[in-house]
């Protein structure tokens, strides 16, 4: 696994100085659109889809070609133009496969990110799979099965780049180790720090 930094940019919502109004807003609109077009949609297809048609097979496929569009727009547009972050697969002359995990540090440059676009690229990329998530247990104790096919699907391609994404944000597997004890550290810290209440 490699990982690769470059020029900075704000991740998971962090701020840059207040004083510049202009990085919180929006900066790349079209991506941010899209960002959550496809990922609402295929959702909004998959509620909707026995109220306005009867036909299983149509809706399924265009919650497929909704869900693909929405991995190949996050992975190769939004990522990139929203939060400075990119992750792929590379294989070498040895033919040993290489995932790759870039992310870009803060700045402050004319194409640093606005905070704006950071939170809009976390919540869509944090809250649909959730959504997919639900819509599987919802899936198995309704017993349709036919429709679990495609919510794995949703949901296996919805963790995938949110994976993807926080592995270019905390690095490799150690420091998601390090991240998740210094969480819990934190947490026991406050637990214990926490006074008792008297009645």
């Amino acid at each position: 696994m490699l990982r690769q930094d470059s020029q900075e940019a704000p991740l998971f919502g962090e701020d840059f100085d207040p004083v510049d109004k202009r990085k919180s807003k929006i900066k790349h609109p079209v991506a941010s659109f899209f960002h959550l077009f496809f990922r609402t949609s295929a959702i909004l297809v998959y509620l909707l889809c026995d109220i306005f048609s009867s036909g299983f097979i149509g809706c399924m496929v265009a919650i497929i070609l909704l869900l693909s569009c929405d991995f190949w727009t996050v992975k190769n547009v939004s990522g990139r133009l929203l939060v400075g972050l990119r992750w792929w697969n590379q294989v070498d002359e040895k033919g040993t496969s290489h995932w790759v995990f870039e992310s870009k540090k803060r700045a402050h440059s004319e194409d640093a990110t606005s905070s704006a676009d950071s939170r809009i690229f976390w919540l869509g990329l944090i809250v649909c799979p959730v959504f997919w998530m639900f819509f599987v247990f919802s899936i198995v104790f309704s017993l349709k099965i036919k429709w679990l096919a495609v919510v794995i699907m949703g949901l296996v391609l919805q963790w995938a780049n949110l994976y993807g994404y926080v592995r270019c944000k905390v690095g490799g597997k150690s420091n998601l180790r390090k991240l998740a004890k210094s969480y819990l550290s934190v947490q026991i810290f406050k637990q214990v720090m926490k006074e008792p209440e008297t009645s």
